[in-house]
């Protein structure tokens, strides 16, 4: 199946860009990657989603129950692997718990319209930021924090506000983004939103008096800062826009400078085993890596991912991670009816 040329690239800088934001020293490059490498590994996950169930053109009959199916699986190994590192108990927030559940979510909407999953997209921007606190607040007596409300509510990665990315994601696939009309598209939507989102938390926390508490332990500052993993409107709005922009330029780059971006490009195809693996070398290191960042760590552990990814994908094909999730989700949605519908479209890549 074919894969579209630049969204490996794109997984590939997202993967890079969570591995500067948990071991980078503090320059301006983590303030950059910090929070909006992993909405863009979330947006990404809508892309996913959307090749794995047809692309621009769905799916449909047996061919979507199979794509639903191997979703779901896939969410399930998604969320064990994501406990087993939360286990660890290193210095990182794993991002695979909240990341499992938006892909069982996202299985809900293989029929959806690119239309309707935008949306939705917006009204989850303008409305879940807002709602978020308030559900945490009534059910603060009860919660003791961990299980399916830290990961709806949390504050790093709250799946009711974090969907608005794979949401946003599954719509501009199944917009086609081999089009160039569909690209051209993104780079102004993206670049709008970027604008309207960073710019209006630049307004908004100098002109409201932003120390105002909204909620217990909540200020009025919280729900109009663009600062990384607060979830607020102007942030999750500003970091759709870069995504996009991001993806765009992926594609871009990608389909004109194939063999210079092939390295990123095989972080991208080995995401998911490049995650686990910093993880893992995290915790065998200790928690200084990361409460003690020095730019010689920060290096070696992105020359390291890259150089492995690039050998391992040339001598290998898909990596160990990414091999076992793919295996078990193709035989668990093996289903081989005697007569099957006929397909239409082509079909999507898939990305592991």
């Amino acid at each position: 199946m074919r894969r579209i040329e630049g969204i490996d690239l794109a997984r590939g800088l997202a993967v890079l860009g969570m591995v500067t934001a948990h071991v980078g020293p503090q320059w301006w490059l983590l303030e950059v990657a910090d929070g909006r490498s992993a909405a863009l590994f979330v947006l990404l996950s809508g892309v996913s989603v959307a090749l794995m169930s047809g692309g621009a053109e769905p799916v449909a009959g047996i061919r979507r129950v199979q794509a639903r199916t191997r979703i779901l699986v896939r969410a399930f190994v998604l969320l064990a692997l994501g406990v087993v590192l939360a286990a660890l108990n290193t210095p990182v927030v794993v991002i695979l718990p909240t990341y499992a559940l938006l892909f069982a979510v996202a299985a809900c909407l293989l029929r959806t319209s690119p239309a309707r999953l935008l949306v939705a997209a917006g009204l989850v921007v303008l409305i879940a930021p807002q709602l978020r606190p308030l559900l945490a607040d009534l059910v603060q007596p009860t919660w003791n924090g961990g299980g399916i409300v830290d990961l709806v509510l949390g504050e790093y990665y709250p799946a009711l506000v974090w969907i608005a990315y794979l949401l946003v994601g599954l719509a501009v696939t199944r917009a086609d983004l081999g089009s160039p009309v569909t690209r051209r598209r993104l780079l102004i939507g993206g670049a709008a939103a970027a604008v309207l989102g960073y710019g209006s938390a630049a307004v908004l926390t100098r002109v409201l008096p932003v120390t105002t508490p909204v909620l217990p332990g909540v200020t009025l500052e919280q729900l109009v800062t663009s600062e990384p993993h607060s979830s607020s409107t102007p942030e999750v709005l500003g970091n759709i826009g870069v995504g996009l922009l991001t993806l765009v330029a992926c594609l871009w780059l990608a389909g004109r400078l194939p063999r210079a971006t092939a390295p990123l490009a095989a972080t991208g195809q080995l995401a998911l085993t490049a995650y686990a693996g910093h993880i893992l070398v995290i915790w065998f290191a200790g928690a200084g890596v990361v409460w003690e960042p020095t730019a010689v760590v920060w290096l070696v552990f992105l020359v390291v991912i890259v150089a492995a990814c690039w050998d391992w994908r040339r001598r290998f094909g898909r990596g160990p991670a990414e091999r076992v999730l793919h295996r078990i989700a193709q035989r668990s949605a093996d289903i081989a009816p005697d007569v099957l519908p006929p397909v239409t479209g082509r079909s999507g890549a898939d990305p592991t």
